[in-house]
């Protein structure tokens, strides 16, 4: 029997999701929301009141029954009797345990506290853009009172936790006029005797400061327009982005491999083209929400957008080693004997005055929230200076929540990584048969992947089977086209960063006599299957290289690379020709860590694009039977007795890439049920 829901629990539900949808209130996964109500305790059948909070990890817009925490509020006010002090209020996150109500449920978060020992029935805690740009104002306290008057008091700066609860109850209980508070160098928190007045206040503190901004700040916050740091016209600046892209996140990748994300989005190409961009993003960012994901500080490209490539490159290889002995140095700065261990010394952000961000994380998501993140933290520096300066919190202070004990519990208890997270593959011909199994497969194990097909609607539709845009993209590419070449791996790196892992799939097949093989019929056969794998991988060689993260080829050749059959000269020419392509490109490409290896089916029938276009019809001509017997057909003349298909071709491209061949390149997998003929010699 489904309980059903508690009536506070939908009204904090539906207020969750519609503050959480506007990013003007707060940002992807930051914030929380409450609601006070009575339920009944299971063990005495008696009423009990309780807090529902949101939990630890979950985002505004997104949430549900199970992403919150659900706590008995008379032990969780209980907590402030044996709260020793500030020095061990992290102590307290786990006392939380012992207040929760019932069994499931999300983690209780760190700002728990705040919700249940807020006096409200109703209580939003909120990063909004405008919130924080008069909370990392130099005169916060001073605009927030010139704003509100007193309809919304100022808290100091607080880290998170049982303290500052305390501060904010208090100082609703000082100021019974108050519908809320600005937290200093943090964001906002507001309250309300009913779910809708909670939201009311929310919005009214948010709209409100947004209104404040505009009317009372300067119309350049950032200073005057730098020359040479203009953006460029769009089409030069993601060509640049996409050439630089591959470089910066093998820089990016020096500790640990990650995904990119580029944006130019105008208001960071507004702040790259400003005079005070250099002193601003050295300040780094101040909520910490921001710089949990941002790092303390980006790197900043200090070059004019039009400077040669070549001068860009050496200079980001320069700033790079230089952030990461500035970042170490940061780390001992503020590191005591139990802090965590470094995490890695590469930042997460990159600036590219004229051309834009780069941002970089463990998967496409967390890469692409980072830039958002940072994003939020130019308009809070520009909301700060319109008006006053911008603060943000002391450095130390951001130290001590980067490499907090809970943030680091938390990290812990993320699930372990999917072999293949963090990966970038590009598949070509993959909007359908082999190609589309092997789509899934890599994206089952946690790559994101470029689906590149002839066919736009086939890759289309593949790439949203695949999850949409943080799992994968789809792009239009004939492989007999340099220049569609080209720009699939700059779609590729515009989207993700660069690329890890490219599987050569695409083709077609012509079956005919050689008397009745035209020159026209060899040629296009060729073109597509030789030429084209060659150009994919040349191209790809190219970003791998630049990227300096080694990499896999993996080619689908054929049995009929080694096995001569009747009415198949082109196409089991073609075929040898990439399977003698793996066996060179392993031999050149191993210094770089770049792996070559191919995989051999047999005919794979069932799902294949080749065969239903006529490829099938014409090997069961050759062979005299019903086009529909081919499968069986081929199956029955295999060791196995067993059909091949596509997922199995899949199984071989992941068992080649995924970390257990580490050391194997130049190698032909058979996947054809084994048929004697085209063993390898």
């Amino acid at each position: 029997m489904t309980a059903t829901p508690h009536p506070e629990v939908d009204a904090l539900l539906a207020r969750s999701n519609r503050l959480g949808a506007d990013p003007r209130n707060t940002n992807y996964a930051g914030g929380n929301t409450s609601a006070k109500g009575t339920g009944t305790d299971p063990a005495t059948g008696q009423p009990v009141d309780l807090v529902w909070v949101k939990g630890s990890g979950g985002d505004l817009g997104t949430l549900t029954e199970s992403g919150l925490a659900a706590l008995r509020l008379d032990r969780l006010r209980a907590l402030a009797g044996v709260y020793p002090a500030v020095e061990h209020e992290d102590e307290m996150v786990a006392a939380f345990d012992y207040c929760l109500h019932g069994r499931g449920g999300a983690a209780p978060s760190i700002d728990t506290a705040m919700h249940g020992l807020v006096d409200a029935a109703h209580v939003d805690h909120l990063h909004p853009d405008s919130g924080i740009a008069l909370a990392t104002a130099a005169d916060g306290e001073k605009l927030t009172a010139q704003c509100f008057g007193d309809t919304v008091a100022w808290v100091p700066w607080r880290r998170p936790g049982f303290q500052l609860g305390l501060d904010i109850a208090a100082i609703k209980a000082a100021n019974p006029q108050a519908v809320g508070c600005v937290l200093g160098g943090h964001g906002i928190t507001a309250w309300g005797l009913t779910s809708e007045e909670a939201e009311a206040n929310s919005l009214y503190i948010i709209r409100t400061a947004e209104e404040f901004l505009a009317a009372q700040g300067t119309a350049e916050p950032f200073g005057p327009v730098l020359t040479g740091c203009e953006p460029l016209p769009e089409d030069a600046r993601r060509e640049r982005a996409a050439i630089l892209a591959p470089l910066i996140r093998g820089l990016a990748s020096s500790d640990h491999p990650v995904v990119g994300h580029y944006s130019d989005a105008a208001p960071v190409l507004d702040f790259l083209s400003r005079a005070e961009h250099p002193r601003l993003a050295a300040l780094g960012t101040s909520c910490p929400d921001h710089f949990l994901r941002t790092k303390v500080r980006p790197l900043v490209l200090d070059l004019p957008a039009g400077v040669p490539l070549g001068e860009v490159t050496e200079r980001l290889k320069t700033l790079h080693a230089e952030y990461r002995v500035e970042y170490q140095a940061y780390y001992d700065r503020h590191a005591t004997a139990d802090s965590p261990a470094i995490r890695g010394a590469d930042p997460a952000i990159v600036l590219v005055p004229g051309v834009g961000m780069f941002s970089f994380g463990k998967d496409k998501q967390t890469a692409r929230v980072a830039g958002e993140f940072y994003l939020n933290a130019v308009n809070v520096m520009r909301g700060a200076e319109s008006v006053s300066s911008y603060a943000p919190i002391e450095e130390s202070e951001k130290f001590r929540i980067e490499y907090w004990a809970l943030e680091e519990a938390k990290l812990q208890r993320m699930p372990k990584p999917k072999p293949l997270a963090s990966r970038v593959a590009l598949v070509t011909g993959a909007g359908s048969g082999i190609g589309k199994a092997i789509a899934h497969r890599l994206a089952a194990e946690g790559a994101c992947v470029v689906v590149a097909d002839l066919n736009a609607e086939n890759a289309i539709a593949v790439a949203e089977e695949l999850g949409g845009p943080d799992r994968a993209v789809a792009v239009t590419v004939d492989v007999t086209s340099e220049e569609q070449i080209t720009r699939s791996f700059a779609s590729a790196a515009l989207a993700f960063g660069g690329v890890d892992l490219v599987v050569n799939n695409a083709g077609i097949s012509i079956s005919k006599p050689l008397l009745e093989t035209t020159a026209r019929d060899w040629d296009l056969q060729h073109d597509i299957m030789a030429r084209g794998s060659f150009l994919v991988s040349r191209e790809a060689a190219r970003i791998m290289i630049e990227q300096r993260l080694g990499g896999d080829i993996v080619y689908i050749a054929s049995k009929n690379a080694v096995f001569a059959g009747p009415n198949n000269i082109a196409y089991s020419a073609t075929k040898a020709d990439q399977a003698h392509q793996v066996r060179l490109l392993a031999a050149e490409l191993g210094e770089h860590g770049i792996r070559v290896n191919g995989i051999n089916p047999d005919g794979v029938v069932r799902g294949s694009g080749i065969f239903a276009a006529g490829w099938g019809a014409q090997r069961a001509a050759t062979y005299g039977i019903e086009e529909s017997e081919l499968g069986e057909f081929y199956a029955q003349r295999t060791l196995l007795k067993r059909e091949v298909l596509p997922e199995h071709v899949a199984n071989a491209v992941f068992a080649l890439t995924g970390g257990d061949l580490t050391h194997t390149t130049g190698l032909h997998i058979p996947v054809d049920a084994g048929v004697a003929a085209a063993f390898l010699r």
